[in-house]
């Protein structure tokens, strides 16, 4: 007989296992953020072929209707690739579909608030403020570190400089201002991938998007779209920091210490992002770590994990860190701003330093003792999320950061009248709603485990068709998919459509002045109103202050 085929026998080893290789969790992750971040660049691309004239309150309203409408094609055609996948050969790719269905349709998400953006900015080269406030400030500085000089602050964190600064150099010929525009874009096209991905460290893909993502696009932003997104990014990396600790005990030396590392480098350049949050969350972090230290099971490699994580974070952010000890102290904010006057406790909506020309009576009046239903149920969330996992780090890490920012908040305010500063403690509403949100979510997430465990059958772990118990995997994923594509689509409308020009005293001024500041070549931007511009564009801006 004749022997067997080795050149056969050879390939066919290979092939199984380059298709091992692509199944693997890493390969398969990279996947799902490959998708997340095509799917975020498709509406902004569409967005930018629109022709309308983005200062028309009609053209406005029609431009976010063109972009919600392929918002919820595309999402409908991802949900349909999933019901699809379900009857065909058994439901075998059906998990696989899912995961990157849900993938998807974050990053469609996050890519409508840019394309909105793109509207927004139709006919500008100027990035929104064009060189006013924060943003002129943000190109100078930009500019200065991209050659080699100090920027004009040494707290300011120098991650955005320095990707402004290159990116200027390698895509705008060194125009910072131009380039700032780009990156406001990309920035809140990528809110939602890299959320997501954070968010995937802990829960499977509906969950996480369900759990982490929708949450989150309370924050998502298109004019300095960096910090929110560390914010959002952040709190899940803690909390999976704090899951590594615990099981750090019983991991081997060399896996401890490369999963510390990489937390430290990893939060080494969040901190070089944007550092606020992390004042905000020190102590609630803290008390997690020391209730989920392995103090019984494996002390010296819990403390193993810390101090590589501690030193990965030097190494990355080091340096900075330093500078924010030293010059940190003597820097103080006396901006006092429209919420500065208003109750410290209420946090649910920030009016921002431009509140709007009919604010009305703020906060506003609530049903339950001057509260409204939605603190009710957030508080009612957060005592049952701890009933429900109390002895879970991912609520527990939660809620200890709410806590531990709502503590800096009032610390900060309560000094503001014998110090005069207020050290930007309004800023915490981000990291409180955030969190709120969060708690809601788990709620839900732990009372359908719960009924989950219940039946006999049912996935024992984070498996997202586990959901509504035995009605079916293709239901109750196909449910979720649907009814959070109908929510982040209203909500991204919603974010997109809070930065549309108009001259109104609210954030809406800052593309308008964008429209009135005159080109590096002399001419006015396409849609300048009544075609007149200036070097600094329209200063009206500056009544709305408060």
């Amino acid at each position: 007989m004749p022997g067997p085929d080795k050149n056969r026998s050879v390939h066919g080893r290979g092939r199984s296992g380059r298709l091992r290789l692509l199944g693997s969790p890493p390969a398969l992750l990279a996947m799902e953020a490959a998708v997340a971040f095509a799917a975020a660049l498709v509406l902004p691309y569409l967005a930018h072929r629109f022709k309308l004239n983005p200062l028309d309150r009609i053209a406005q309203v029609s431009g976010l209707a063109a972009i919600q409408f392929r918002f919820a094609l595309l999402g409908l055609l991802c949900i349909a690739a999933v019901l699809l996948a379900a009857r065909f050969r058994h439901g075998r790719h059906f998990d696989l579909v899912t995961r990157f269905a849900a993938a998807a349709v974050v990053g469609l998400a996050s890519g409508f608030v840019a394309a909105g953006a793109v509207v927004a900015l139709l006919g500008t080269p100027w990035p929104m403020f064009g060189l006013n406030g924060d943003s002129g400030r943000i190109v100078e500085w930009a500019h200065a570190v991209a050659n080699g000089q100090p920027s004009g602050s040494p707290v300011y964190p120098p991650g955005p400089l320095y990707t402004l600064g290159y990116y200027a150099e390698w895509f705008r010929g060194g125009n910072t201002a131009y380039a700032f525009k780009d990156l406001q874009i990309l920035g809140a096209a990528a809110f939602g991938p890299l959320t997501y991905l954070a968010w995937r460290m802990l829960l499977s893909p509906v969950r996480a998007l369900a759990f982490g993502v929708a949450p989150a696009f309370t924050l998502i932003d298109a004019y300095k779209p960096y910090s929110q997104t560390v914010l959002a990014v952040l709190i899940p990396t803690l909390v999976a920091m704090v899951v590594a600790l615990r099981r750090s005990g019983n991991q081997r030396w060399p896996l401890l210490l490369a999963v510390g590392g990489g937390f430290g480098v990893l939060l080494g350049l969040m901190f070089l992002t944007y550092s606020g949050w992390f004042l905000w969350s020190a102590a609630g972090v803290l008390l997690a770590a020391l209730l989920y230290f392995p103090w019984r099971t494996g002390r010296l490699k819990g403390l193993g994990h810390l101090a590589a994580a501690l030193a990965g974070f030097l190494v990355v952010a080091g340096g900075y860190l330093h500078v924010m000890l030293v010059e940190g102290q003597n820097t103080k904010d006396t901006n006092f701003r429209f919420d500065n006057y208003t109750d410290p406790a209420y946090y649910l909506m920030w009016r921002t330093d431009m509140p709007g020309k009919n604010v009305g009576d703020w906060p506003p009046l609530g049903e339950y003792g001057g509260v409204g239903l939605f603190a009710v149920v957030t508080f009612v969330c957060l005592g049952l999320v701890l009933w429900l996992g109390f002895r879970r780090p991912l609520p527990v890490t939660i809620v200890a950061m709410f806590v531990s920012a709502w503590l800096m908040r009032m610390y900060i305010a309560s000094h503001m009248y014998s110090t005069q500063t207020v050290q930007l403690y309004t800023r915490t509403n981000n990291q409180l709603l955030y969190c709120g949100m969060v708690v809601c979510a788990l709620t839900v997430h732990l009372v359908t485990k719960r009924l989950a465990e219940r039946h006999a059958a049912a996935p024992a772990d984070t498996d997202p068709a586990a959901l509504f118990g035995r009605v079916g995997r293709t239901g109750a994923v196909t449910g979720a998919l649907v009814g959070l594509l109908l929510l982040l689509g209203t909500v991204s409308s919603s974010m997109a459509d809070r930065y549309m020009p108009a001259q109104d005293g609210t954030y809406r001024v800052l593309p308008w002045v964008s429209h009135t500041v005159r080109k590096l070549d002399g001419s006015c931007p396409k849609f300048a109103p009544n075609h007149t511009c200036s070097a600094e564009g329209d200063q009206s801006w500056l009544s709305y202050i408060r």
